[in-house]
């Protein structure tokens, strides 16, 4: 079993407590880092909402 299949069953059933967490921790390295790295940050906040199912397009501009 990957390390992923273990984070996903983990947050079975708290995915949408998973996605702000993902948000909220996005958004305080772009603080921190001045939105230097917005883009980068972005882009994995929606990998990893991807790879929990999100079917949250905000950020894919659908």
């Amino acid at each position: 079993m990957s390390m992923l299949d273990k984070l996903k069953g983990l947050i079975k059933g708290h995915e949408d407590t998973a996605r702000k967490g993902v948000d909220k921790a996005g958004d305080a390295f772009d603080q921190k880092t001045q939105g230097k790295y917005s883009g980068q940050v972005d882009s994995a906040q929606q990998k990893l909402n991807d790879q929990m199912g999100s079917g949250d397009d905000r950020r894919s501009g659908s």
